[in-house]
């Protein structure tokens, strides 16, 4: 059998620095949540969740990035939403029929893993099936 080239995935040097900044941003999000210190975790919630969803549109061609970075921007709005519940104190609160405050953060937590799920049930396969018959 002839080698195999494995198709490479290239992130250019400051889409790379924009994400690596992604990560001190979070960290720093949910230091300040667990610390309590609301301005600061606010403060970081916005670039948090910004930056995720550039990082989604800037790789919307790709469709397995696409549907991990998309599941990432709903992960960090879950995450914030969970934390503002609990800043304000609505977190134990019933909101919706028997959700608390906190508990409706499981709506974005779904949808991220809504999308990892039709990826992988759905499009991977496809995109196996597709590389299988183009490389024939």
């Amino acid at each position: 059998m002839p080698p195999t080239k494995e198709q490479e995935y290239i992130i250019p040097a400051r889409y790379r620095r924009m994400e690596n900044m992604h990560i001190v941003f979070w960290l720093v999000k949910d230091i300040s949540w667990c610390l309590i210190w609301k301005a600061l975790g606010l403060a970081m919630f916005i670039p948090t969740l910004t930056i995720a969803i550039i990082i989604a549109w800037r790789t919307r061609r790709m469709k397995s990035e696409l549907a991990h970075n998309l599941a990432i921007a709903f992960w960090i709005t879950a995450n914030g939403y969970w934390m503002i519940s609990e800043f304000f104190g609505f977190d134990e609160t019933i909101v919706w029929s028997e959700f608390t405050g906190k508990q409706m953060a499981l709506v974005p937590f779904f949808i991220g893993a809504l999308i990892l799920f039709y990826y992988y049930a759905v499009q991977r396969p496809r995109e196996i099936r597709l590389n299988r018959t183009t490389t024939m």
